[in-house]
């Protein structure tokens, strides 16, 4: 499943005391409910993968998770409705601990105080949404000041970066960036991955695996670096990766040159360390944590956001065409490693409740003996 009294005149000792319902269920498997308004569908198996990759990843490490994606036809009526929907799982009280991914679903999920609730920012909900040229939204200062402030009223928050964490001035933040599934992004022989995806076998590709309409992705200094250099050899090619499955997208991965990664903002973007994973060289500007996960690793460079440096270092890239050491500058981040800092989470968040509903019952007991 993923899914009293003493004498008057002094209270009873702690081991006497009544156990709690969520002490209990612990006690044989911690039961949590994942809250989500991103999950892969049919249509967009990369949508909200990063949060089935992590839910898959707590499951095999024996947590009890049960998934409840905010979803429908009306999206801004998904929030409203997901409060009902929130209250209808939890009416049967099997679930221990409520982790919300995004600040968004956050809110929802603390609107009520019966189980603890985690919420983890991923990255715009904390930094910010980047229109065209690198401008913020105007409603980003609002999204970002109700993140800040749902911080100071949830048990725990993940971020991903410690510049997120500096964001808060809360005492619950615990910076843990997202795992990277070692199973599924791993490399695979070049040619043989080219000839799955039926690309050609002469040909040198570049790979941007976002969605170009997104503008804090900002495809055209990828797409203006590729269309430079493809003037100078027709030979390569830029591809758009971004509603593959993750088993696809590993493939792309190893059929390519490079990753382009140009980004205006990022949390921890998970590409790079899926790139990283599949030993795939990357040019990418210094956001988020790249260049903390690049790291020393060869072939793989933190730039400007310049088109022409970008140019300079692919072709490098391209003259050589070796593979990356990335896979071993992430290891840290293999889904075991990642999960047990999550459950870690978890647990201080309900041994701290333990030792509030301690407290209240002695309380209660003391003020019963007067």
């Amino acid at each position: 499943m993923f899914d009293p009294s003493g004498p008057k005149s002094k209270p009873l000792p702690v081991e006497r005391l009544s156990t709690s319902p969520q002490e209990v269920r612990r006690s044989a498997r911690m039961k949590v409910l994942v809250m989500t308004a991103m999950y892969p569908t049919p249509a967009n198996p990369a949508f909200g993968s990063f949060v089935k990759t992590q839910a898959e990843s707590l499951t095999h490490a024996g947590i009890d998770v049960e998934v409840l994606v905010l979803s429908g036809r009306f999206r801004k009526l998904n929030y409203p409705k997901g409060v009902f929907q929130l209250r209808g799982r939890l009416a049967g009280g099997s679930i221990d601990l409520v982790h919300a991914h995004y600040s968004y679903v956050g809110l929802i999920a603390r609107t009520q105080w019966k189980v603890p609730v985690v919420v983890t920012f991923h990255g715009d909900d904390l930094l910010g949404t980047v229109m065209e040229g690198g401008e913020k939204t105007r409603s980003s200062s609002l999204i970002v000041a109700a993140g800040k402030r749902l911080a100071r009223h949830v048990d725990a928050a993940i971020v991903q970066t410690s510049e997120m964490a500096s964001k808060l001035d809360a005492s619950n933040v615990f910076v843990i960036p997202h795992e990277v599934d070692f199973e599924v992004f791993k490399p695979t022989e070049r040619e043989s991955a080219r000839a799955t995806l039926g690309l050609a076998a002469g040909k040198q590709y570049l790979l941007f695996a976002a969605n170009p309409q997104v503008p804090v992705k900002r495809f055209p200094l990828a797409k203006s670096a590729a269309d430079y250099l493809r003037k100078r050899d027709p030979s390569i090619e830029l591809l758009v990766v971004s509603k593959e499955t993750q088993e696809r997208l590993a493939l792309y991965m190893s059929a390519c040159d490079a990753l382009v990664f140009p980004s205006y903002q990022e949390g921890s973007p998970n590409v790079i360390k899926q790139a990283m994973a599949c030993n795939l060289p990357i040019v990418a500007t210094d956001v988020g944590d790249v260049r903390q996960i690049i790291g020393k690793a060869k072939g793989c460079h933190v730039l400007k956001p310049s088109v022409m440096e970008f140019v300079a270092r692919i072709s490098e890239i391209l003259a050589h065409r070796k593979r990356t050491d990335g896979r071993e500058h992430v290891r840290h981040l293999d889904s075991a490693a990642v999960s047990e800092k999550v459950i870690a989470v978890y647990e201080q968040v309900l041994r701290k409740r333990e030792a509030r509903f301690v407290d209240r019952t002695q309380n209660n007991l003391l003020i019963a003996g007067k």
